[in-house]
């Protein structure tokens, strides 16, 4: 009998209701497979959880983030058990640590090293429906450890390659991967399947669909990722193995990246280092479109997500108080499609569009899958439109 992980994510478990939902999709894989489940906190646990440890300190403590926010997570995998019992189906729910999932220490961040599957197979070949905590691990020192924001992606794909299920299945409020936000564009369209280089890109450059790095783990032990609806029973996305073409498959269109400019009247080439250092290596903020021009003066840029602002913001403050920096809003519209550079009318139409508007472009990064472009300032929907019509058919 094949196995299957199915994770659900906090919009598909969200109150009692959209949990008997939930139940009855799992009856309908467990009829003929060992079912393993993956769920997230229910609705807007994290976030609430978020804003009332902020309450209490500005910058909270990251270790302890971890166990309160880990804590959401428990609660979801106790109530769907409860629920699948009732309904009179054996079911076990299990924390992270309990589920055999060990990480690194990277408090909010960390990454999965190993996953000991000896409990999760005990319980399957008792035919218990196996329901597991996502998002969350211990780290060698027994210190609970979290995965950053849609971490339950990450684990339902690792547990899926650890005991070499036959399909991992994620589960949200929409039905697979869109060639851009629906929500923005309303002649979005939904993509039957894509490489895994190809979502890599998308949820790198800020779509909420999957965890990046359950993209990559999914590529590293070629495990087929389905992103299903838990809401209808129409066919998903699937990503796999690379496809051959050189289409456009999505475009990205990501509102909250902020420009930074740090500026200082003096400089020495130990500025860059003892800040890039302190910045990347220290506090684990992601920089990105780097640009160095200092030589006299400082005269330093880079991006980082929104998410980051208030970390950045303190980290400089407290530790660099002698130079100058302006923050500043922008969007950045990625165009993602394996083998697109091959295609100079990708290009040809994408320049046409950003010159016909008069947007100014701060950087333009081409590579085999992407074409990503910084603007100076916050664009419009109606340029993602636009830039969807012409390159989508």
């Amino acid at each position: 009998m094949d196995t299957v992980v199915l994770k659900f994510g906090g919009s598909s478990v969200a109150d009692n209701i959209k949990l008997n939902i939930v139940a009855d999709k799992i009856l309908e894989y467990y009829q003929n497979n060992n079912v393993i489940v993956v769920v997230s906190a229910q609705g807007k646990t994290t976030d609430g959880l978020i804003k009332q440890a902020k309450e209490l300190s500005a910058i909270p403590d990251c270790r302890e983030m971890d166990v309160l926010l880990s804590t959401g997570e428990q609660i979801t995998t106790s109530k769907l058990c409860i629920l699948l019992k009732r309904m009179g189906y054996e079911a076990v729910s299990l924390t992270g640590w309990q589920a055999g999932i060990l990480t690194d220490s990277n408090s909010q961040e960390a990454k999965i090293e190993a996953i000991c599957t000896d409990r999760i197979q005990e319980e399957l070949a008792e035919r218990r429906i196996v329901v597991i905590a996502g998002f969350q691990g211990i780290d060698e020192k027994g210190n609970i450890t979290t995965l950053g924001r849609g971490g339950s992606d990450t684990t339902a794909v690792a547990i899926a390659a650890a005991i070499q299920a036959a399909h991992c299945y994620i589960f949200s409020d929409v039905d697979g991967v869109y060639t851009t936000d629906p929500n923005k564009v309303t002649v979005a369209k939904k993509l039957e399947s894509l490489s895994y280089e190809e979502m890599l890109d998308i949820s790198n450059e800020g779509a909420k669909v999957l965890h990046n790095r359950c993209v990559e783990i999914g590529e590293r032990f070629h495990i087929p990722i389905v992103t299903k609806s838990t809401f209808n029973n129409q066919p998903g996305s699937t990503i796999c193995d690379k496809v051959e073409d050189t289409e456009v498959k999505s475009i990205v269109k990501n509102d909250n990246i902020i420009l930074v400019k740090i500026t200082a009247n003096s400089y020495r080439t130990k500025d860059f280092y003892d800040l890039y250092a302190k910045l990347v290596s220290e506090k684990n903020i992601a920089i990105m479109d780097l640009s160095n021009k200092s030589n006299q003066t400082m005269n330093l840029s880079f991006t980082i997500k929104l998410d980051q602002l208030t970390l950045l913001q303190s980290t400089l403050e407290t530790d660099f108080p002698m130079y100058q920096v302006a923050y500043k809003n922008i969007t950045r519209i990625s165009i993602i499609g394996y083998g697109i550079l091959k295609n100079n009318d990708i290009l040809n139409k994408t320049i046409s569009i950003l010159q016909a508007n008069n947007l100014e472009v701060t950087s333009f990064d081409v590579t085999g899958s992407k074409i990503a472009i910084n603007f100076a300032d916050a664009v419009e929907n109606n340029i993602l439109e636009q830039l969807h019509n012409s390159l989508i058919s």
